[in-house]
């Protein structure tokens, strides 16, 4: 092993592998992305962009090394890889260096995230292939959440069905990680005790956060849960999508749910914010105004979790750029006591309340890559 070298973070998802690569010290070297899998395909390494087919993941994979070698980063400068998996389900908890065993539990796990867990297990096996003696971990993004009590995350429904992993799992988990552990950095403040966290992107969600732990977020079972999202629905009723299987069929239900509903499906055609901030139609305005709404709605429950609020946070996409969606927001909880500064809002932050308010307000930026490499590193020095 490479004790002074680089740690390669790989993010498999359902037609593509992102990719950063960060020094012993955790500054970061690089980054790209392997896309379209199993049709064309791309390697883009810093914003250059090379086309090359790419018929799988253990393709795209090599490719990316290929590049990376192709920078004087080669497999001989790696100490680590680490991988991103969606779901760990229950067992999987912490940071762990993968082993047959934690390969089975993620395995086992598949049924539970289909699009991410089978592509990041391929992606897992070629460098296993490739280079047997590379230490390589995983980093879940369900883990921070399993700190949820057990009457936030099971549903009411017989505990025969629950067995079969039917509960409320969260994700966003490693955003949420990352702004916990960079939260004094940004701010230069002590970690409060309540912290609402605001990941809105194209998919969004919140979390509550209790001394530095998840005790309730609004995705569930699955990243369609919670919040409008940028194609995603958010929460539906249970009635209304059988109602949609009734007429559709499953496979197609699946599609409306997923790829065709959110933003996108109440503006007629738009999921990005930005595109939809730009368009002062009814449909648009709505798109957006619908956001907003459900958002203040998530969080009015999660702060009651919380018993109060002491800080805000937004991270993501669209929390850290959208400057008139955080004001929609912040406007909405003037009741417990924010007051933004519309100047430092406008300017992007980091710190955007006003001295008169009683609660604290910050843009985090997500880190998911570094933590992940964080991770990674945190156990390496440990053995």
């Amino acid at each position: 092993m490479n004790e002074a070298g680089d740690i390669l973070v790989l993010n498999a998802g359902s037609s593509s592998i992102k990719f950063a690569v960060f020094d012993g010290d955790l500054n970061p070297k690089c980054s790209g992305i392997a896309a379209e899998i199993g049709a064309g395909g791309f390697v883009e390494v810093d914003g250059e962009r090379t086309r090359q087919p790419l018929a799988d993941h253990g393709e795209a994979l090599r490719a990316v090394l290929s590049e990376l070698t192709s920078r004087g980063i080669g497999l001989d400068r790696l100490r680590a890889a680490a991988h991103r998996v969606v779901h760990g389900g229950r067992k999987l908890s912490q940071p762990v260096r993968l082993t047959p065993d934690i390969r089975a539990e993620i395995a086992a796990c598949s049924p539970l995230a289909p699009l991410h867990n089978p592509h990041t297990l391929a992606a897992i096996d070629t460098l296993a292939q490739i280079a047997p003696d590379l230490a390589q971990f995983a980093s879940f993004d369900t883990a921070f959440h399993t700190t949820n009590p057990d009457v936030a995350t099971r549903y009411a429904i017989p505990r025969m069905e629950e067995t079969k992993g039917i509960r409320r799992y969260g994700f966003h988990g490693l955003s949420y990680a990352s702004m916990v552990a960079t939260w004094p950095d940004v701010t230069g403040e002590k970690l409060p005790s309540r912290l609402l966290g605001f990941h809105l992107g194209n998919g969004a969600s919140l979390c509550a956060i209790r001394n530095g732990q998840s005790i309730a977020t609004t995705m569930g079972y699955s990243p369609l849960d919670g919040l409008t999202m940028g194609t995603r629905s958010g929460g539906i009723d249970a009635n209304a999508v059988l109602r949609l299987v009734e007429d559709h069929g499953l496979k197609r239900t699946k599609a409306i749910l997923n790829h065709e509903s959110g933003l996108l499906g109440l503006s007629g055609g738009k999921s990005d914010m930005r595109n939809l901030m730009l368009d002062h139609s009814a449909d648009a305005n709505f798109a957006v105004e619908h956001f907003c709404y459900w958002t203040l709605r998530h969080a009015g429950s999660l702060i009651a979790a919380m018993e109060g609020l002491d800080a805000i946070a937004f991270t993501g996409g669209i929390g850290e750029n959208a400057v008139a969606v955080r004001a929609m927001i912040l406007r909405g909880l003037e009741w417990i006591g924010v007051r933004m500064d519309p100047d430092a809002n406008h300017r992007n932050g980091p710190r955007l309340h006003a001295g008169t308010s009683k609660v604290q307000v910050w843009i985090v930026p997500a880190r998911e890559e570094w933590m992940i490499a964080r991770d990674a590193l945190t156990l390496l020095e440990a053995a």
